[in-house]
């Protein structure tokens, strides 16, 4: 957004023609891709499998997509910031239901909202499940083009050519029609929070502490003995204890109003004497080096830097669950389950357990939030009524005290978010730092998988693989592994954060030498499935719905003959052993959140052949795909609770050989104990002839292998 993106792309034509115009497109294996839908641009995220693929040569596929406006009326509110209206979004959109869907945004609204704000919108993309969330071009993107060190050439280049194409938006075109509409007056958004574990939980802050009672488990005040939290921190550990406070994330820290309002807020709470209370870990993790230049420029690192937000490096941090352990007293009593503690960040996903194991409720907030509920120290403070602390002289300070006001903020920005840091950060992107340019690597055509490596495993999938693929999908004798519930998120799925050392993952790394501080994080190990496999389904949110499997943290399941309930890891092999295909039943909004392959291959690799869910959140569904998973659906009015699953059953399924671009009639028959029988009508969508070959070959990578052997 800040460097590589042109808006419009200008290609010299052959035999000395005129150049070629053609409008910025951006498909890219990361799930904060649609961000650049702010700036005219069309850009929607893929999963890494269909990455691989079109690295190969094969096309990168969306069906015609339904386009919801949203029509934007009014002025956000002084004090209301691009988080609140992000947050708000999500909650209508997530409701009105807009999974695959291109989403844009139009009304005399949208002329009142800067590029950061809109940035801040097309981000949250993978939380309401849309696409796309475009902003069309106009003035304010210009503006930015400007603003980020663009030529200004180029600038008029890309103005007139949309212009000419009627591709930019000005308060005079008519409104374009689209499949439906949603209104929003932008001067009823409040500011807002969302929790404590999806982010379309939005909540006005009045009822923040309200949802965490509700959520927590224990409480600090009646259950920590004192003498742990008295004499750890030198105060009394109070109930709903934040135990993270991160500036994280390129949703907010891309936006200059919010780093600016968050530095402006520390300044005055360090004038006050105020700092992060001692439980709380504080971080800051800007998504870009040009916030540190312009916070350095404002005066305002030293402040962040008092209250307790250093800078801790760029990019995915916090939100990846990259945080690092907790206050050494907050790990010991959160593993007793003396406390709840919890994590509040400026982040865009909330998922249980994503930001620590130890933090299982989790709250997305504004950066000047953050800053603020660091240090109230507690998730139930009342903003409104206490005060966050005292000055040396007695006096009270309440958050209206330290919050700046909307002209402090602008005028800021003014004087120091300036082209010429864009330029120069710009400049810096293909050097690369001394440790990228010291790092070696063997020159060769194939890469030299190493048995011993704990990082970099050659995948299972692709080997003993057969030239040829069947002729027809078939789905054998199956059982059911899991019977899971709504909104099951990828972080569900697949491993994320910090490996724990007393995990299957943890155990393994360790019979191989690998010291405890060395373990790492989940994401790293991501091309070890030794590890990613014994990660899968372990989140402590996952509960496996079948009756008597819930035995402890994370998911576990029956073996094949009944006698045992095990980690999934160790029960599906039990399966296969005895000549199942199994299955993964599960509720609304399967695999929402990243778009993250391990998700998909856990799935395919610990033997599951189809998942069944009521629906799919459209990466994830993309993903089994690439996998050569099923994704079934359950038929309007259906749902896996309506057949009381025991795990016992026997499924077989009707109508797969005959299998079609488009939607597909497939039954699934359970067969139960004293001859007991029924049957649920599934549906199978397929959205290209791509799709059909990637489930009748095992997945993208084995068709593109089978292809690749048999020549042009």
């Amino acid at each position: 957004m800040e460097a590589l993106a042109r808006v419009v792309w200008q290609q010299e034509a052959d035999d000395d023609g005129p150049p070629w115009l053609y409008p910025d497109v951006l498909v890219a294996t990361d799930s904060h891709t649609p961000m650049i839908n702010a700036l005219g641009v069309v850009g929607w995220g893929v999963g890494g499998l269909e990455g691989q693929a079109a690295m190969l040569g094969e096309p990168v596929t969306i069906p015609y997509p339904t386009v919801v406006g949203v029509r934007l009326t009014g002025r956000l509110r002084p004090g209301v910031g691009a988080t609140d209206l992000a947050l708000t979004l999500t909650e209508r959109l997530r409701a009105r239901g807009v999974v695959d869907a291109f989403v844009e945004f139009c009304g005399t609204g949208v002329t009142t909202l800067g590029w950061a704000e809109r940035a801040a919108v097309a981000n949250m993309a993978p939380e309401y499940g849309a696409t796309c969330v475009f902003f069309p071009y106009d003035d304010e993107t210009a503006a930015y083009l400007r603003l980020s060190g663009r030529d200004e050439a180029h600038v008029r280049l890309v103005d007139a050519y949309l212009t000419a194409q009627g591709l930019k938006r000005t308060e005079d075109r008519p409104e374009p029609r689209y499949d439906d509409v949603i209104d929003l007056d932008l001067g009823t958004v409040e500011p807002s929070m969302a929790g404590p574990n999806l982010p379309h939980q939005r909540l006005s802050l009045s009822r923040v502490p309200a949802s965490y009672r509700t959520a927590a488990k224990a409480t600090a005040v009646e259950t920590a003995p004192a003498t742990e939290t008295g004499d750890a921190f030198g105060e009394p550990l109070p109930e709903g204890p934040v135990a993270i406070a991160s500036i994280t994330s390129c949703t907010n820290t891309a936006n200059p109003a919010l780093m600016v309002q968050a530095g402006l807020l520390a300044e005055r709470a360090a004038e006050a004497g105020l700092t992060a209370k001692p439980w709380v870990k504080t971080s800051l993790s800007p998504g870009s080096r040009v916030v540190e230049e312009y916070l350095r420029s404002a005066g305002l690192l030293p402040a962040l830097e008092k209250t307790g937000f250093h800078i801790v490096g760029f990019g995915c941090m916090t939100c990846i669950g990259n945080s690092g352990p907790l206050h050494p007293a907050m790990e010991h009593l959160a593993e007793q389950d003396a406390i709840e503690p919890v994590a509040v960040l400026s982040g865009n996903r909330n998922f249980a357990g994503r930001v620590n194991p130890r933090t299982p409720l989790s709250y997305l907030a504004s950066p000047p939030l953050v800053v603020a509920y660091a240090l109230a120290g507690s998730i139930l403070h009342d903003f409104d009524r206490d005060p966050l602390g005292t000055t040396p002289d007695g006096r009270p300070v309440r958050l209206d005290d330290l919050w700046p006001t909307d002209e402090e903020v602008s005028a800021r920005i003014a004087e120091h978010v300036r082209p010429e840091l864009f330029r120069e950060n710009a400049a810096r992107l293909h050097h690369g730092t001394d440790a990228w340019r010291g790092v070696e690597a063997p020159g060769s055509t194939r890469f030299p998988w190493s048995p011993e490596s704990t990082y970099v495993r050659r995948p299972p999938h692709l080997t003993g693989l057969a030239a040829t693929a069947p002729d027809l999908i078939t789905l054998g004798r199956a059982k059911v592994l899991l019977h899971l519930g709504d909104d099951v998120t990828t972080d569900h799925i697949s491993p994320a954060g910090r490996i724990p050392a007393d995990s299957a993952a943890g155990h393994w790394l360790a019979e191989r030498r690998v010291a405890r501080r060395d373990l790492n994080q989940y994401s790293t190990r991501r091309s070890n499935h030794e590890v990613m496999l014994r990660g899968a389904f372990t989140n402590p949110a996952v509960t496996n719905l079948l009756p008597g499997t819930r035995t402890g943290a994370g998911a576990h399941t029956y073996t094949a003959d009944r006698t045992r309930v095990l980690p999934v890891y160790e029960a599906a092999p039990t399966y296969r052993d005895a000549g199942y295909d199994l299955v993964v039943v599960a509720g609304r909004n399967y695999g929402a959140g990243s778009s993250r392959d391990w998700a998909a291959k856990a799935q395919a690799l610990l033997g599951v052949r189809a998942v069944v869910a009521e629906s799919y959140e459209r990466i994830h569904r993309s993903n089994l795909i690439g996998m050569g998973v099923l994704p079934l659906e359950f038929t309007e009015g259906d749902s896996a609770s309506a057949h009381a699953l025991t795990g016992e059953e026997d499924l077989s399924f009707e109508g797969l050989g005959e299998l079609r671009v488009g939607t597909n009639r497939v039954i699934m028959h359970l067969h139960g104990g004293d001859d007991h029988h029924t049957t649920a009508e599934l549906r199978l969508r397929i959205h290209s002839r791509q799709e059909l070959a990637y489930l009748r070959h095992g997945g993208i990578l084995p068709y593109v292998v089978r292809r690749s052997l048999q020549g042009p």
